[in-house]
């Protein structure tokens, strides 16, 4: 499959910022950090390989940087500018050919926390993928400490319905006053297990209570597939959530009885997040995945009318 492509910032038409008046109460207006810095270590799903990541807190205005240290320093923004690949996980890159892939669940931690601003540091290629879910980089942001900013933080508002689709998949985002994730999803009738439907207010709803532990799932027969293709090698049942049919493998069973559409309503919120601010508005998915939220992204910000910043 094909990359997509960066996009260049120079092509987007940017809407003015514009005062505004009385915002959602729900709402923090201000840019935030983390207090400190905080590490950990795992390994790759996609590699193996063992690596080391380190948040450290970033200057107001900076957005989120991920910055390669096994490569001198190399950074590559988190945005929907720099999204380069979406098989499998989501990845950022340069240009170049230098990429940090599996971001989503981190970004999730991140937007839940309303961190805007940080400092990735990374000794390899692929985030560690710990247990499979987001509470892990939760814990971890929890431990570093938030801390807010005087700037103003950058609210997106969607102003008019933006859908995008493939075959029977689809991924829109749509006019609302507060921040809404509503997903459909099942598994095509390769088990029998029935679809599932979840809505979630960011704003309004516990991430790390109701969704950071859902964990990344798949079904035995494609897990066999792709190991044998030399692919998912860091993948086990210790971050893996693995059906057999219907049937969990895991000797812990599942977390949530719904865990998997929770799952995929963890990645929306950390694809969204490369929106570049707080989205206002109403994503709803429908089998979705990395690829339909970037591509979802792409059509919101090709359409000035379909969107605007807002600022205090």
């Amino acid at each position: 499959m094909t990359a997509l492509r960066s996009i260049s910032t120079n092509t987007v038409q940017q809407p003015l910022y514009v005062p505004l008046p009385q915002l959602e109460p729900r709402v923090q207006h201000r840019q935030k950090t983390i207090a400190s810095s905080v590490v950990c270590q795992g390994i790759g799903v996609h590699s193996g390989a063992p690596v080391t990541l380190t948040l450290r807190p970033a200057e107001a205005g900076s957005g989120i940087t991920f910055i390669r240290t096994d490569l001198g320093g190399i950074e590559i923004k988190a945005t929907w500018q720099t999204v380069v690949d979406t098989r499998r996980c989501t990845t950022i890159g340069n240009g170049k050919g230098v990429t940090v892939s599996t971001i989503e669940h981190l970004m999730a931690a991140l937007a839940a926390s309303g961190i805007d601003n940080i400092r990735v540091e990374i000794d390899g290629p692929e985030l560690p993928i710990l247990d499979g879910s987001a509470q892990p980089f939760v814990t971890l942001i929890e431990e570093a400490g938030v801390e807010s900013m005087r700037a103003p933080r950058r609210v997106i508002r969607v102003l008019k319905t933006v859908t995008v689709e493939e075959g029977d998949r689809k991924a829109s985002l749509s006019p609302s006053s507060t921040y809404e994730i509503e997903v459909d999803f099942d598994f095509g009738g390769r088990n029998n297990l029935p679809a599932q439907h979840l809505s979630f207010r960011p704003l309004e709803q516990d991430f790390a209570e109701d969704i950071s532990a859902a964990r990344t799932f798949g079904l035995l027969e494609d897990a066999e597939k792709i190991w044998a293709m030399g692919l998912a090698k860091g993948a086990s049942l210790n971050n893996t959530l693995v059906f057999d049919g219907a049937k969990v493998i895991n000797e812990d069973g599942m977390r949530f009885e719904d865990e998997c559409v929770r799952h995929k309503a963890l990645d929306a919120f950390g694809d969204l997040h490369l929106a570049g601010g707080l989205i206002l508005g109403k994503f709803h998915g429908v089998r979705t995945g990395h690829g339909l939220h970037h591509k979802l992204l792409l059509a919101l910000f090709a359409d000035p009318k379909a969107w605007i910043v807002e600022a205090r």
